[in-house]
């Protein structure tokens, strides 16, 4: 990833942006593949979510860049996506923290898992000031609706749908 930082005015151009795009996902997709679509959505942050943020940041080696995305977002539900795409709310990150603890990528500092796909990839982030790093980004695919750094090339394939949400980078 470069060495940029997640900028909330960019979260919340992707977020409009996205919003739009699953809209027309929605009013195209059952006549496109045939059935109806699934939970297909990006919630933005709430005074609840707010909370739950403020825990991760209290409790756990939260990234910068993760606290930047969840003071603008709550969860994002891309099920129509691609494989279908997962951004998990604050308050299961938490959850999960609590549970299963942070997990290491490659020996490295601890990370945080906060999103999955319908394949069971999770992906889980590391790195932030207080650990002297640049957030770091691992999953076993990086492709789909992530901010420009954090994207490849590659595409994942599913009976489901092949839809894809793809934006430039800047948005």
């Amino acid at each position: 990833m470069s060495g940029e930082r997640l900028d909330s005015e960019w979260v919340r151009s992707w977020c409009e942006q996205t919003s739009a795009a699953l809209e027309a996902l929605r009013t195209s997709f059952a006549e496109r593949h045939g059935f109806p679509p699934g939970e297909n959505s990006v919630l933005l942050a709430t005074d609840e979510s707010s909370k739950a943020t403020d825990a991760l940041v209290d409790h756990t080696p939260i990234p910068s860049d993760l606290t930047t995305l969840y003071w603008v977002i709550s969860e994002v539900s891309m099920a129509d996506v691609d494989c279908g795409y997962f951004i998990h709310s604050p308050a299961t990150v938490a959850a999960h923290f609590r549970e299963y603890g942070s997990v290491r990528l490659d020996d490295e500092m601890p990370a945080l898992v906060f999103a999955s796909d319908g394949g069971g990839h999770l992906f889980a982030v590391a790195g932030s000031a207080a650990y002297g790093g640049r957030p770091r980004l691992r999953g076993s695919t990086t492709s789909g609706p992530w901010p420009p750094a954090f994207r490849s090339s590659s595409s994942n394939s599913t009976k489901r749908s092949r839809t894809r949400i793809d934006h430039g980078a800047g948005g």
